[in-house]
């Protein structure tokens, strides 16, 4: 079991730390196999991505982008994606890949013939799920279409979904498909996130817990702004 790597700061800082350490593992690797999430904790980091992008400090023109998640039905999550990352970057549309719920495991084959996911770009939800990995998702989870539960739609809500809109499931990379991922970032902000983040750290590894598993990996570093490390 690995010790999750923890660093600390104000907000701007750790987007900053977290889009540097990004930077080094496209520029090792210019045709890295990404897996991306989309939320409200990624608009800093995707902003400034898109910044050294467009000042020729990183390319991400060979990367293979894999979206974390999508509602089913929807196209919420690569709408995200395109608005705060896809169009800033140099990314190319024929190398960004969406998960498909009439066929979710086919992700997983796309992605196991490109060579694996070298890293993932996480967020966390307020019961601590990882993509749409809510709790009691079995660890051994590849990517599958998930009920969303009340507490994440009492999330939504906070984002801008009305009972009218909101989605009722999503398509995820499962826990093992982001767990096998060669190195993983987690971006947490906010004091609605202070509780995961303490389970995550310091929680068994037990479904109930998805980013518990987190401790698994290798590879893990988590960026957290003070007030979403205000438990620790």
């Amino acid at each position: 079991m690995s010790e999750l790597k923890i660093i600390k700061g104000e907000a701007s800082k750790i987007e900053e730390q977290a889009a540097r350490q990004i930077k080094d593992i496209i520029s090792a690797k210019p045709d890295a196999v990404i897996a991306l999430a989309a939320g409200r904790d990624m608009k800093g980091l995707y902003k400034r991505l898109g910044e050294m992008c467009a000042a020729g400090e990183v390319s991400l023109k060979n990367a293979r982008i894999f979206a974390v998640a999508e509602f089913s039905g929807r196209h919420d999550c690569a709408d995200f994606l395109r608005e705060h990352l896809l169009r800033a970057a140099d990314i190319s549309e024929e190398n960004c890949f969406f998960p498909d719920a009439e066929a979710p495991e086919e992700y997983d084959r796309l992605i196991e013939r490109l060579g694996g996911l070298d890293f993932a770009v996480l967020g966390i939800g307020q019961d601590a799920h990882i993509g749409y990995n809510e709790p009691a998702t079995p660890f051994d989870s590849h990517t599958h279409v998930q009920k969303l539960t009340d507490r994440t739609k009492r999330q939504l809500s906070e984002r801008g979904y009305t009972e009218e809109n909101m989605p009722g499931y999503a398509v995820t990379m499962g826990i093992k498909t982001l767990t096998e991922a060669r190195n993983i970032i987690l971006l947490a902000e906010g004091e609605d996130k202070a509780a995961a983040v303490f389970e995550m750290v310091y929680g068994k590894t037990i479904t109930y817990i998805p980013a518990s598993f987190l401790q698994i990996p290798t590879e893990v570093t988590v960026y957290l702004d003070t007030a979403a490390a205000s438990r620790l």
